[in-house]
């Protein structure tokens, strides 16, 4: 996944940097190991919205890393009847890293991306790079024109 997106970035001519530091999946301290607030991460979970009983979808929410992803609005943009979070191996599978290190574009055609409008309002946004150990800062503008996220509200007031 690493080299998928360092191509897609590269190809699309993103305004990038690199951060290795120690290895940390949890949003508030990997943004003390790259020296920014938590509201510049990007924080990525996958959530599972039922549409129906036989039916379901699944969402890469990407949200600040200081704010909670709201599952009811998600819920409610798909037109869905529940909503919980994906299990652990399916949203791995789905995003194609660890949990901890998923990123905020989906390379999966069941996963849609769904981003909260907020993360724009930095002018960069970091995340760990499908890996523990190295992260990305990338040109918010950048990010919105390369990722193609669905941008709406979702996260908890």
């Amino acid at each position: 996944m690493y080299e998928k997106l360092m191509a897609r970035l590269d190809e699309g001519g993103a305004r990038y940097r690199v951060i290795d530091h120690a290895p940390e999946g949890r949003t508030d301290e990997v943004s003390a190991l790259r020296g920014h607030e938590p509201a510049c991460a990007a924080k990525c979970l996958v959530v599972m919205v039922k549409l129906g009983k036989k039916t379901s979808r699944y969402y890469l929410a990407v949200v600040p890393g200081d704010a909670r992803v709201d599952l009811a609005a998600l819920k409610a943009l798909a037109g869905g009847t529940y909503v919980s979070f994906a299990s652990t191996d399916r949203a791995e599978a789905l995003a194609g890293s660890a949990s901890g290190t998923i990123l905020p574009f989906s390379f999966h055609p069941d996963l849609t991306l769904v981003a909260d409008p907020a993360l724009l309002d930095h002018p960069e946004l970091y995340f760990n790079a499908a890996r523990l150990d190295r992260s990305l800062a990338l040109n918010s503008e950048d990010y919105a024109r390369l990722a193609e996220p669905r941008l709406a509200p979702i996260t908890l007031a």
